[in-house]
Parts: C-alpha cells; sequence; structure tokens
C-alpha cells in the first residue's frame, strides 16, 4: 500500500470521527431531517397513548379531586398548622419556578455567548420553561384556598375600593409569574415560526395543516423574514436574561424580607438564582435523555451535547455548594439562640437531620462522582441519574427552607411540627403529573427538535483540510455593503 492511499484513508477516517463527534458538521438533507423530524411528531403510538392516559389521571385526581375536597372543606385538610403556616405548596412552588429557569436562561445565555452545540436542545429547554411556570403559578392559587379571589392579586381595583397588597409576597408572585411566563412563551414561539412552517408544509392531515397555516403566521423563508426573525430572538435574549433572574430573586424575597431564624439573609437572591439554574440543568439533562430515547433522536442528541450540559452541572455543583456553605457559615459563625436551635434539629441528631445529610449527598457527592469523568457526562443513563438526584436534593433544599425552618423559631413554646397531609402528597402528584403530560403532548403538536437552527449551523460549519490534515471550521458570512 502506497503512502498516499495510506495517508488518504488516515483523513477519511479523521473525517468520519468528526463527523461522529459534532452534528453540525455530519450533514444530511434538509428533506431526511424535515421527514425524520415530522415522523417522529406524528407517530402516536400505543405506549403513548397509555403514558398520556395516566398522567391524565394523576392531573385529574390531584388537581381536580383533591383540589375540590381542599376547596370544600378549606386549607385545614393540608398539614400546615402554628407555626408552620407555609408547607408542600410553597417547597413546590419555589422548587417549580427553580425548574423554569433553565430553560430560558441556558437558551438565552448560550445564544448570546454563541455556543454553536446548543442548536438542538433549546427547543426542549424553552418549553420545559413555559411548563414548569404553569405548573407554578398553580401554588398561589392552592396557597389562598379561596382560589376564586385570585383576581384580589391583581394589580387594579377592585369591589373593596383599595388596591392589593403591594408588600405581601403573594402579589410579588402573581407579578413575576405573569411577566416571566408572557416572556418566555414569546422566547419559545420565535424561533418555532420557522419549524411551524415546515410542519404546514409536511403535514399529511387537513386540520394540522389548517392549524399550522395559523401559527406560522404566514412564514415563507423571504431574506426579510429572516432578518427580522433573527432581530427579534436577539432583543429577546437580552431581554429574558435579566427577568429571569430577577424573578427567582423575587421569589428569595418572600423570605429574606422577614425576620424568621435562617431566612433572613443578604445572598438569598443569588443563592436562589444559583440553585433554581442547578436544578433546571439537571432536569434538562433528564428530559433530554428521555426525548432521546422514545423519540429515536439519536443523530441530534449526541455525546457532545451530553458532555457539554454534564460540565455545565458539574459547575453548577461546586457554585451551589459555595453559596450554600458561605450562607451556613455566617449563620453559624453568628451564634444567634435561634439559629443555634434551628441548626441542631437540622444538623445534628435533630428530626430533620435526614433531609439535611440526604440534600448534601444528592446535591454534591452523586453528582461529583457521576459527572466528574468524561465518560459519566457522556453516558445518557448516567447523566439522567446525576439530574434526578440533582432535583431530589434541590426539593429538600425548599422543604428544609420552608416548613422546616418555620417549625424553629425564636420561642421554644411555639415550635413546632409538620407533615405533608394525603392531599397535599395528591396535589404534588398531579402537578408533577401535568409537567410531564403538557411535554408529552407537545412532543406531538410541534417539532421537538429546532429543525431551522441545525440545518442553518451545518450549513456555516465545514471540514477543511490545513496541511495533512482535517480540522472543523466555521465560515462566517458577511452583508455586502
Amino acid at each position: 500500500m502506497s503512502s498516499e492511499h495510506r495517508h488518504a484513508e488516515e483523513l477519511a477516517h479523521l473525517e468520519r470521527e468528526l463527523r461522529a463527534s459534532d452534528l453540525l458538521l455530519d450533514r444530511r438533507s434538509r428533506e431526511e431531517m424535515n421527514y425524520e423530524v415530522m415522523h417522529a411528531m406524528e407517530r402516536i403510538s400505543l405506549g403513548w397513548l397509555l403514558t398520556a392516559f395516566v398522567l391524565g389521571g394523576l392531573v385529574f385526581l390531584g388537581l381536580g379531586v383533591a383540589w375540590a375536597y381542599q376547596m370544600k372543606w378549606g386549607l385545614g385538610v393540608a398539614g400546615i398548622n402554628r407555626p408552620v403556616f407555609w408547607g408542600v405548596y410553597i417547597s413546590n412552588f419555589v422548587f417549580w419556578i427553580g425548574i423554569s429557569h433553565a430553560g430560558t436562561l441556558i437558551s438565552a445565555i448560550l445564544r448570546s455567548v454563541g455556543a454553536e452545540w446548543r442548536r438542538p436542545i433549546t427547543r426542549a429547554a424553552e418549553a420545559m420553561t413555559v411548563f414548569a411556570l404553569i405548573v407554578a403559578g398553580v401554588y398561589p392559587l392552592l396557597h389562598m384556598g379561596r382560589a376564586w379571589r385570585f383576581y384580589w392579586m391583581l394589580p387594579m381595583p377592585n369591589q373593596r375600593s383599595m388596591w392589593p397588597n403591594f408588600r405581601s409576597p403573594l402579589m410579588w408572585d402573581m407579578m413575576a409569574i405573569i411577566t416571566y411566563l408572557t416572556g418566555s412563551i414569546i422566547f419559545l414561539y420565535l424561533p418555532l415560526i420557522p419549524d411551524l412552517a415546515m410542519a404546514r408544509d409536511h403535514s399529511k392531515t387537513r386540520f394540522r395543516r389548517r392549524l399550522f397555516h395559523v401559527l406560522s403566521l404566514g412564514w415563507r423563508g423571504t431574506e426579510p423574514e429572516w432578518t427580522h426573525l433573527h432581530v427579534a430572538i436577539t432583543i429577546f435574549t437580552f431581554i429574558i436574561i435579566p427577568v429571569a433572574a430577577s424573578v427567582h430573586t423575587i421569589v428569595s424575597w418572600d423570605f429574606a424580607m422577614s425576620n424568621v431564624p435562617g431566612w433572613k439573609s443578604t445572598i438569598f437572591g443569588p443563592y436562589f438564582v444559583v440553585g433554581a439554574i442547578y436544578s433546571g440543568v439537571g432536569a434538562l439533562g433528564v428530559v433530554l435523555v428521555l426525548v432521546r430515547k422514545f423519540m429515536g433522536f439519536h443523530y441530534y442528541l449526541r455525546a457532545q451535547h451530553f458532555d457539554n450540559l454534564g460540565k455545565i452541572m458539574l459547575t453548577m455543583t461546586f457554585f451551589w455548594t459555595y453559596f450554600w456553605f458561605n450562607g451556613y457559615l455566617t449563620e453559624w459563625y453568628g451564634a444567634d439562640t435561634a439559629l443555634d436551635f434551628l441548626r441542631e434539629f437540622i444538623t445534628y441528631r435533630g428530626g430533620a437531620a435526614p433531609l439535611f445529610y440526604g440534600m448534601l449527598v444528592t446535591n454534591i457527592l452523586i453528582p461529583i462522582l457521576l459527572l466528574w469523568s468524561r465518560k459519566g457526562r457522556t453516558t445518557p443513563w448516567t447523566l439522567a441519574l446525576a439530574g434526578m438526584s440533582i432535583n431530589m436534593g434541590m426539593y429538600l433544599e425548599r422543604y428544609i427552607i420552608v416548613p422546616v425552618t418555620l417549625s424553629r423559631n425564636r420561642f421554644p413554646f411555639m415550635w413546632g411540627h409538620y407533615v405533608p397531609s394525603p392531599v397535599e402528597i395528591l396535589i404534588s402528584i398531579g402537578s408533577l403529573s401535568l409537567f410531564i403530560l403538557l411535554y408529552v403532548l407537545f412532543s406531538r403538536v410541534v417539532p421537538l427538535i429546532s429543525v431551522w437552527e441545525i440545518q442553518e449551523g451545518q450549513v456555516m460549519h465545514v471540514i477543511r483540510r490545513v496541511g495533512k490534515t482535517l480540522v472543523p471550521g466555521v465560515i462566517h458570512w458577511h452583508k455586502a455593503e
């Protein structure tokens, strides 16, 4: 075998490795990608129907039957009691607000810094934000008890000739959710328009064609439309980042603005934002693994995406650990008697010690062990396991912050004990089922992979020969003056 022939084989092998490692270098035709995504979207299997049926039943049981029972008999059916007036409902609210942060922040930040590997994961991340916010928006209504009077939280005059109490955390949460949900829906919808037009042109049923014709706003793919779309996405990218950060900061003020021992902290704002991103990234990892498995998107979601997402998880593990230790150390050094009682109840041999140590194991130890090596990050089930561990830990952290902290205050004769009631547990299961059900339905309504962004990236990315080797390159297009 001649040296030229051997070198050509080496280059061919290197090219195959480059294409296998990078989605944007592994080109497929536009028609093939459109067919794959549409086929996955339109496939309604028996397993999908059973999953949707079971999830719908759990939603009905939790947010239908259990909530109706609570509205009939009042909040007394919940486990809240003096002095624990905030229980699982507020813990769940903070948890779901945190989940919502990953989608928008990850997508927006990666767009703003030009991370090309983001292209196949942005749609799933942005959808997760909207669905998590919908679930989170239910909990202020649950916590009110009289949910039919929700309009009292809106900033508008009412029959009492009074404005709502702007000092109420319920008021802050309602305004934050409405603002963030509106921005997130627009941020999800804008990149959807070209793919909705693609679905319009490739749908088999008349109903779908009409539906996508309306949703795509008559998109034709002309140069002015692409220019306006990119400008709009760029504008919302830089708007949604401070909005998302401010929303969870406002949620942290629900606690930090009080004088409750364990809540009065000046770092609660950044601590909550970091925790929100941490839990959201973990949830996104689980979602992407499930989407890849059950929708057959192995071509679009590759080791490079899981590796990069695992690196973000690992980085956020250290950020969250730093903020948690910072807050814990300052409270310990402050030597407040009430905080000593609370810390003893949580950390030493108190009733909440298993929750505390479980939080540390699932939030710090397990993610580091699973994500430290590249093999762990690129193995889908390992990444999903790390994501589930992170969310278990972050839920324990929220639970410790809300009902556990309230059970120990400055007066020992007012200490209490909180145990979630069956109604609260059913409603919590129903809300989780609602989040999953929304994702299951969404996957059969719109393309879950941003096809046009991948096609755009594949046009820009090429393999160049430099000397005797091959290297990936990016073509930057400049508009003629």
